[in-house]
């Protein structure tokens, strides 16, 4: 079942991400995002399996730098899953499920940095190719993908621009361990 994360589900939210990621900078993001202040607010949705909480997805406001205005967009991230209920779909419908109630408000546009073999089967395709420029170069051009929702107008491209609470908990890109 997939539900609106309430605020019970905290506890259980931090434990799929801290079990998925194995490091304590999602969990973080999830608790700074769900509080920033924002143009549109963050949609938080949660898995269930015999009601315990096994997968968690989080949309939050960022921007589109477009050549006409700024757009309000969102983003896609974190996603998580917890280890035992891994490669059963979760992850799957709780993508869909995000993506739907982003087009039923109206967003324009969804982005997130991923794995090109997961995302671009669940509604996500290459951003740059379509218009799309990156925050970071610390972004691999193949992880930066974007979903276009029915608000998308052709003109709607230019650069993405995430809130500032990922710049803040540094979680834009990969970072080079030898740099």
């Amino acid at each position: 079942m997939i539900r609106h994360e309430t605020d019970a589900d905290h506890r259980a939210v931090r434990e799929v991400h801290t079990r998925a990621f194995g490091e304590e900078r999602v969990p973080a993001l999830v608790e700074a995002l769900r509080t920033a202040r924002a143009p549109l607010a963050p949609m938080s949705f949660v898995a269930t399996l015999g009601g315990r909480v096994v997968g968690h997805v989080l949309l939050s406001a960022s921007r589109l730098d477009a050549p006409r205005r700024i757009v309000d967009v969102m983003s896609l991230s974190p996603l998580g899953v917890h280890p035992d209920a891994q490669g059963r779909g979760i992850g799957t419908r709780l993508i869909g499920h995000a993506l739907a109630a982003a087009d039923e408000q109206g967003v324009p546009l969804v982005f997130l940095e991923g794995s090109p073999l997961y995302y671009r089967t669940r509604g996500f395709e290459a951003a740059s190719p379509r218009g799309f420029r990156s925050p970071s170069l610390r972004i691999p051009d193949p992880a930066f993908q974007v979903a276009r929702l029915a608000a998308h107008e052709p003109w709607m491209t230019g650069t993405f621009v995430y809130s500032e609470t990922f710049w803040a908990l540094d979680c834009v890109g990969l970072r080079d361990p030898d740099a």
